[in-house]
């Protein structure tokens, strides 16, 4: 089998709540996704997508998703799209870094391997764990009260882990905190997530102003090492997220006992190749997980449901459902959160069908 066409969608995604918001007075609107499609010449079609949460989040934006597709996609014109780890070799040969561009083709092609082996791709990542797996709801940063506010209308939709948006003066955190801990209810879970925007001597504070509250505290600061030192001056649960994207970084966080979960972002890993492999090592060295990705539609959420059931129940912490917080669906067959939960679709492949009445005509078109 030989890739024949690589082709790349460009699709706006807004909220249903108008804006998602984080540290740093930083916001989205809108957010704009890239859905790559990888035809064949045995007629097999594989769909991916990517979306970088704007381009003031990690090392990504949008317009460089596409401006790297072109870059790569002449260059795998002729390639085996189910000899998945030898193509992900030849995209890191072809362009240093960059994991983000090339995540979409690396999910496309799962979905190609699944359906030539009339298999789910969570079965070829490693098996189904149980019939569904818990998700998490993010709380966008606003006022205590507002923040507040938003838990009886998540926890109503099922939700019962809640990952609040902190990151900003550190009093006012303070008492986001403790606004939404007290609404909380009996196997509830709280995080305080504040997506690198304190300052050490800020996150030093918060972990000492909340010490009466069951709360993990998430990527405090920038730096790895800026996080391993407030990691060591509080008793509270540690989740890593953006100092985390590769191995060594898993390794020297292990030894260092710098966290006790970590966010695996497919994109920021460069596909679902390398998110299973980091996957993998996280189970082996008992280290729980969040599996999602920067942001994304029903295609990404595909994408996560069949890591995330694949991921043994002891060790994934959590997930995430993109897709219920878009107002535009852009595949049939997507996974459905039911009642805070969700599961992988059980056909081969990832189990989605584009809706190209909504992706309209490509923006970058290869063979």
């Amino acid at each position: 089998m030989k890739i024949t066409r690589i082709a790349a969608y460009q699709v706006d995604l807004p909220l249903h709540e108008g804006s998602y918001k984080w540290s740093g007075g930083k916001s989205v609107d809108v957010f704009d996704s890239t859905v790559v499609r990888v035809e064949t010449d045995e007629g097999v079609v594989g769909h991916g997508e990517v979306c970088p949460l704007g381009p003031f989040y990690l090392p990504s934006y949008a317009a460089g998703v596409r401006a790297g597709i072109a870059e790569l996609a002449p260059d795998l014109i002729g390639e085996d799209p189910t000899q998945i780890r030898k193509l992900v070799g030849r995209m890191d040969a072809l362009l240093k870094g960059h994991a983000y561009v090339k995540s979409a083709v690396d999910i496309a092609c799962w979905d190609i391997l699944g359906q030539v082996s009339g298999l789910p791709v969570c079965t070829l990542l490693g098996g189904r764990y149980g019939d569904d797996f818990v998700l998490y709801r993010a709380i966008s940063q606003e006022s205590p009260e507002a923040m507040a506010s938003r838990v009886a209308g998540y926890r109503a939709e099922g939700y019962r882990r809640f990952q609040l948006k902190v990151g900003a003066d550190p009093e006012t955190d303070i008492a986001r905190i403790h606004a939404v801990a007290a609404q909380l209810e009996q196997g509830d879970r709280l995080i305080a997530d504040a997506n690198t925007g304190w300052l050490m001597h800020d996150a030093m504070r918060v972990v000492q102003g909340v010490r009466d509250v069951d709360v993990y505290i998430e990527q405090p600061c920038l730096s790895y090492e800026e996080c391993l030192s407030i990691r060591r001056h509080t008793d509270h649960p540690f989740v890593l997220d953006e100092s985390v994207d590769g191995m060594p970084i898993l390794l020297r966080g292990h030894s260092d006992g710098a966290m006790d979960v970590v966010n695996i972002k497919i994109s920021k890993f460069g596909g679902l190749t390398k998110a299973a492999q980091a996957r993998d090592l996280c189970v082996s060295l008992g280290i729980a997980m969040t599996i999602e990705d920067s942001w994304g539609g029903d295609i990404v959420t595909a994408a996560i449901a069949h890591l995330a059931h694949s991921t043994p129940t002891q060790y994934l912490f959590t997930a995430t459902d993109f897709n219920s917080y878009v107002t535009r669906s852009i595949a049939e067959g997507a996974p459905q959160r039911n009642n805070g939960r969700l599961k992988a679709s059980s056909r081969s492949g990832l189990g989605i069908e584009p809706m190209f009445d909504v992706l309209g005509k490509p923006v970058l078109d290869i063979s």
